[in-house]
């Protein structure tokens, strides 16, 4: 079976939608003064797995809740700092920065249960306990579990993921 690498208009629409709500209601664009991985800021890798995630949804016909997928994979790093930086609160970052990300996040937008799972969960098992949704699933299978199964380019050197 071929999968598609592009997004449908309708899914396309809706992240571009949301990524205009997450940036006038919060602070999303904060995300681009960090770097991620490689020089892929935090905000590109957030809309990064966005749009993958949506696509792994499309591909698969999975049954999920297209706008919490879209606002918990936008918001599943809202830390909003720099973990490269040497600061003693930035230790374990892995562990402890889903964590910050629900902190923040929920001081920012009100969130859905779905939202706030994808949030907390994306870094299983490193954060013990696994998704409970399948929304949360998607996203964990395009960041942790497989994030090369998409030629993601963060991981792969190249500037661009799409």
């Amino acid at each position: 079976m071929n999968r598609k690498v592009e997004l449908s208009e309708e899914n396309y629409d809706l992240l571009d939608e949301v990524i205009h709500q997450l940036c006038e209601q919060g602070r999303l664009l904060e995300e681009q003064n960090a770097m991620q991985h490689g020089s892929t800021s935090v905000y590109e890798h957030s809309v990064n797995v966005a749009y993958k995630s949506l696509l792994l949804a499309e591909n698969y016909r999975l049954p999920v809740d297209k706008q919490s997928l879209v606002r918990g994979a936008l918001l599943h790093d809202y830390f909003l700092y720099d973990w490269h930086e040497k600061d003693g609160g930035h230790r374990l970052h892995g562990f402890r920065h889903p964590a910050f990300a629900l902190y923040n996040a929920s001081k920012d937008f009100s969130l859905n249960r779905k939202e706030r799972n994808i949030i907390a969960r994306h870094m299983f098992p490193l954060t013990v306990l696994p998704p409970r949704c399948l929304e949360a699933s998607a996203l964990w299978i395009n960041t942790v579990r497989f994030p090369r199964l998409w030629g993601m380019a963060e991981y792969n050197g190249s500037d661009r993921a799409r």
